[in-house]
């Protein structure tokens, strides 16, 4: 089994900062992919931010210059740092993680629990 644990969402202030952290544990030969999405009520899930094992970071265009992802393979874990939040960045934010497993050696998608995150104006 392969899992993803969120932590670093909350209520801040428009133009403030958080940083989301998401750690991928269990039977785990390799990572790929790892990245965020969000999904704000009554909209579709979103990709916000993605960062491959062979170093391409990709960005939504809303997030280009507040928003930072990186990752620490010897931790499995990928962050984000989300400054200058804006209302609009207010949703429940999922990791996940394209994750090569050691019961099929396959790779499969794998998503957290989710975190809110909530900037007010």
């Amino acid at each position: 089994q392969v899992q993803l644990v969120e932590s670093g969402g909350g209520l801040v202030q428009a133009g403030g900062s958080l940083r989301l952290s998401c750690t991928v544990s269990g039977s785990i030969s390799s990572i790929n992919a790892m990245g965020w999405y969000r999904q704000a009520p009554g909209n579709q899930r979103e990709l916000v931010a993605v960062t491959t094992s062979g170093g391409i970071i990709n960005y939504v265009d809303s997030v280009k210059g507040r928003f930072t992802i990186s990752r620490d393979n010897a931790k499995n874990t990928v962050y984000l740092q989300m400054n200058s939040l804006k209302p609009e960045d207010t949703a429940v934010y999922y990791c996940h993680a394209v994750v090569r497993d050691t019961r099929t050696y396959s790779y499969n998608d794998y998503w957290g629990q989710g975190t809110q995150v909530t900037v007010s104006s």
